[in-house]
């Protein structure tokens, strides 16, 4: 996670059924560098006409598992959780969502740039892409 970490990343982009994807998130440590917290801006409500705080999350090694787990509170009430898979630069979130499971993909392009992608990965393949942009970042 070091390579987001004291920078904010923006990627727009559009769903595949068409509706808008914005988000800003800025990475930090916390509890004396324990945690990542990840505090992320979008749109906060359906109609994708209100942008604000919208999701804080937290990443975070668990010793008994020997792996990176997360989770991500929203603004409306949810929360999502699963399992970081690190390969070289490159960043894999895995959860459920409905029957799926999903996969966000960090790409690493350059120290500014991710590739990002959300659908149905498996075995190393792209079943199904729901959104594909890239997330640029900027220094504080």
């Amino acid at each position: 996670m070091e390579p987001l970490m004291g920078k904010t990343w923006s990627a727009e982009g559009n769903w595949g059924d068409g509706s808008k994807f914005k988000q800003e998130i800025t990475f930090s440590y916390g509890l004396d560098s324990t945690l990542v917290i990840a505090n992320s801006k979008g749109y906060t409500n359906k109609k994708q006409t209100k942008y604000g705080h919208r999701n804080h999350g937290i990443r975070k090694y668990d010793a008994a598992s020997d792996s990176y787990k997360f989770w991500e509170f929203d603004v409306f009430g949810g929360v999502t959780q699963g399992s970081m898979i690190f390969e070289e630069k490159n960043m894999f979130y895995q959860y459920v969502y409905g029957k799926d499971t999903i996969t966000d993909a960090w790409e690493y392009v350059d120290p500014n740039t991710y590739n990002f992608k959300v659908g149905r990965y498996e075995n190393g393949m792209w079943k199904q892409v729901y959104l594909e942009t890239q997330f640029q970042s900027k220094a504080h």
